[in-house]
């Protein structure tokens, strides 16, 4: 067993999908890794997120420190996302689970 946070894990492979569980996550840190964004930025791509609900994934992928918030000093307040070194160490293994994804789903992509 592996503790982290007061949780415990099987191994590390159950803690690193604790990290990224969730709908949106994975989604964020892809989309992310393109460059940073703003939070109405985010939820145009992400199509159907909840304002709620990205926030939520937007602090908690923060609290991990795979992505970090920057916060202008301009009103109306401009804040910025992006991802951490630990966060860039992160996507490739999606951007891998993507490719799979997409060589063994035939899917019509809708646009």
């Amino acid at each position: 067993m592996i503790k982290h946070n007061d949780k415990s894990y099987i191994c590390y492979l159950d803690l690193g999908f604790e990290v990224i569980r969730g709908k949106w996550k994975a989604v964020i840190l892809c989309h992310l890794w393109e460059g940073p964004k703003r939070f109405l930025e985010l939820q145009r791509i992400t199509c159907g997120v909840s304002q709620k609900v990205l926030n939520q994934s937007l602090k908690q992928l923060e609290e991990d420190e795979l992505i970090s918030k920057k916060i202008y000093a301009e009103m109306p307040p401009k804040v910025e996302y992006s991802l951490t070194k630990k966060g860039e160490e992160l996507v490739p293994a999606l951007k891998i689970i993507e490719e799979w994804s997409e060589r063994n789903f035939s899917i019509v992509k809708e646009d």
